[in-house]
């Protein structure tokens, strides 16, 4: 493992054209048309293998629900509009939303590559990364139903 990845990750910056304002609007939901928003990130430090994103909600009743999950993404993105073919998704946790929601798109820098299949579950994902994380950003957005 390389011990630059051990300590503190560099920061990346995330953002979304698509969540101004930091609210998720209907069409990226369940109540619409269920779309992933854009989402852009700084450059991933030297040394990056592959990008992973998470989309978790440490708001919900049950504790942290895993929305989305993608990996498999190449070093050289900066942005993501539709999962990209060579990429994989994992499978998300399923559950009932209600109150109003913090939604969390981390990004993450990885000095390997995680070999992950799709349909991971988010467990796997992050035993498969741990001391290996270069980079970490996050974007948060809420939404509530209503």
């Amino acid at each position: 493992m390389n011990g630059s990845s051990q300590g503190n990750p560099a920061p990346l910056t995330v953002t979304s054209p698509d969540l101004a304002g930091g609210t998720f609007p209907r069409e990226f939901t369940c109540d619409g048309a269920n779309r992933l928003p854009r989402l852009q990130w700084s450059t991933p430090p030297s040394g990056t293998q592959e990008v992973a994103i998470e989309m978790l909600d440490p708001d919900a009743p049950g504790g942290t629900f895993t929305h989305w999950l993608a990996y498999g993404l190449s070093p050289g993105m900066s942005s993501l509009a539709a999962m990209p073919a060579n990429a994989a998704e994992g499978v998300n946790d399923f559950g009932r939303r209600g109150a109003a929601h913090h939604y969390h798109f981390v990004v993450l820098a990885l000095d390997a590559r995680l070999g992950l299949a799709a349909g991971a579950r988010r467990s796997d994902l992050d035993s498969r990364m741990r001391g290996h994380v270069l980079g970490r950003g996050e974007l948060v957005a809420t939404y509530q139903r209503g």
